[in-house]
């Protein structure tokens, strides 16, 4: 090759854009005879029109809800992007929560959808509503085109099958229509109401481009640009956002059913963690043995993690969020095990277990979990209907004080560390003791504070009960026997007419129930081998 050669090549190079040069790689044919053949000889997709499917109706009834706080605006609602883990390999999509409790859509069918509620003449709307939703979404591409083998994002030959737009409009009986026609459904008429336009809101930083588009729009049609006031139109979208998560603050009974699963799949994965345990104390990244078990079970189960597993062990267990696992754990120790699957459906349990490793609590162990569960015991029964969602961690923290005590490591008298002003007893437990659970584990995040905190607990409330106490190594604060013991105890309640009812009741909860599931998980198991 000859010096002209080898420039003319580096030039080809340096042009050609960073973004295709992934690609590289690649060494699919092009020839127009391989087109021609892969476009031919494929069996016709099933016209089969599928059922309703079961949450249509009360998605339905959740998109009403929001028509009737938003009257004449045009609302955004994205499910958001496939998100990029390295280079051009993508996590698995999970759409936003807000946007799946709408549309009733799980798991992976519908990255870049977007749902747009068009408003129309007040009460004219779906269900006598004051809009009409549509689902925008991009179908998968045809065979009889390139993309079908050739696009790893959206191709049948990568990616699989994936519902048409007829299909998704047969199973949730909402209007579906092609991602292409997005753009003008978003923009079109868009303005201040006064001059005729329609104003937007849109749940923000869940799309960037939808983000963008909403941005442009807004300014392309505002009467003064330069002076557009973002921060009313900032205010215009949290509202929508806040409307989304405080609507999911009572659970219907479809969302309940769905609760019931990801508890029972998850107490599946906490009898697997058990069993693993023995293999777990020889390894030395127990915790990532346990990490793994519990794992296998969600996505045998369910769809997913609802969050990354706690598998703390020894004095990890002290650290709030120890998601590294990269922990031996050790005979004599306890394992803080915080887990939950995510269901099909998107919703997720939210369980923590404090097991002692080699299935027996030491006696000084046994006295911190005791006091632990005397807490939760008593968070228990002070959720009953009509009461604040805060008074709940008001019972659990005074248990907390008064056991700490009567072992002498509190500086001040309980009543003084249990006021405003004092608080000391917080030191080993500074988070709070519940908080609502459903499409996310930390869910309905942006409600309002008087909704949520100040909230009064109402019949298809779901959400945690996790009182801990968490006694670090390096704490001089306390007695050497203390240290290095981390304990939570937490379940997954519903509120009903009657009271508060534990979904996760079926995990042992005392010290003794616990010891004894441990021994006969390890027994069966021995018993087999």
């Amino acid at each position: 090759m000859n010096d002209a050669d080898n420039t003319h090549n580096a030039e080809n190079t340096a042009s050609q854009p960073l973004d295709e040069r992934v690609n590289n790689r690649s060494q699919r044919p092009s020839s127009e005879a391989f087109k021609a053949f892969m476009a031919s000889n494929w069996a016709p997709s099933p016209q089969v029109t599928p059922a309703r499917d079961a949450v249509a109706d009360h998605a339905a009834r959740r998109r009403r809800v929001i028509s009737g706080l938003f009257k004449g605006e045009r609302l955004v609602v994205p499910a958001g992007p496939l998100k990029v883990r390295s280079n051009d390999c993508d996590y698995r999509f999970r759409p936003h929560s807000g946007f799946a409790h709408l549309t009733g859509l799980g798991l992976d069918h519908e990255p870049d959808a977007v749902l747009i509620f068009e408003p129309v003449e007040e009460g004219t709307g779906d269900d006598g509503g004051n809009h009409r939703a549509a689902l925008y979404f991009r179908p998968l591409a045809g065979r009889d085109t390139e993309k079908f083998y050739a696009d790893s994002r959206s191709g049948e030959f990568w990616i699989g099958t994936r519902p048409t737009l007829a299909e998704f409009e047969a199973r949730l009986g909402l209007p579906t229509a092609h991602i292409d026609e997005l753009e003008m459904a978003i923009t079109k008429n868009v303005g201040a109401p006064e001059i005729g336009g329609i104003s937007v809101r849109l749940v923000r930083k869940v799309d960037d481009n939808i983000d963008a588009l909403v941005d442009t729009a807004r300014y392309n049609t505002a009467k003064d640009p330069d002076n557009l006031d973002l921060g009313v139109l900032d205010a215009l979208d949290e509202k929508l956002s806040e409307a989304l998560s405080e609507l999911r603050l009572i659970k219907d009974e479809w969302e309940v059913e769905q609760m019931q699963i990801a508890v029972a799949a998850t107490v599946e994965g906490f009898t697997e963690v058990v069993k693993a345990l023995p293999r777990a104390l020889t390894h030395f990244r127990g915790e990532r043995v346990v990490e793994g078990a519990f794992f296998a079970r969600a996505r045998e189960e369910g769809n997913e993690l609802g969050y990354d597993t706690i598998a703390a062990s020894g004095n990890n267990a002290t650290v709030l969020h120890w998601t590294r696992n990269t922990g031996k754990i050790n005979a004599g120790e306890l394992l803080l095990l915080d887990a939950g699957v995510e269901a099909d459906s998107l919703y997720t349990a939210d369980i923590t277990r404090t097991l002692p490793a080699n299935g027996t609590f030491s006696d000084i162990q046994r006295k911190v979990y005791e006091a632990v569960l005397d807490a939760a015991d008593a968070g228990f029964a002070a959720a009953q209907i009509g009461t604040r969602f805060r008074d709940i961690h008001t019972a659990a923290t005074t248990v907390l004080a008064e056991r700490l005590a009567e072992w002498g490591l509190l500086p001040v008298p309980v009543e003084e560390a249990i006021s405003d002003e004092g608080q000391q007893h917080r030191r080993w437990m500074p988070h709070g003791t519940s908080h609502h659970l459903g499409l996310d584990v930390h869910d309905c995040a942006q409600a309002k504070r008087e909704l949520y905190l100040d909230g009064v607990l109402t019949e298809g409330m779901v959400f945690t009960i996790e009182p801990g106490l968490y006694f670090k190594n390096e704490d001089l604060a306390i007695p050497a026997e203390y240290r290095g013991i981390g304990v939570r105890i937490e379940d997954d309640i519903l509120m009903t007419a009657d009271g508060p009812l534990n979904l996760s009741a079926a995990l042992p909860r005392t010290a003794d129930d616990v010891e004894a599931w441990m021994a006969g998980i390890w027994q069966e198991a021995n018993g087999r081998a």
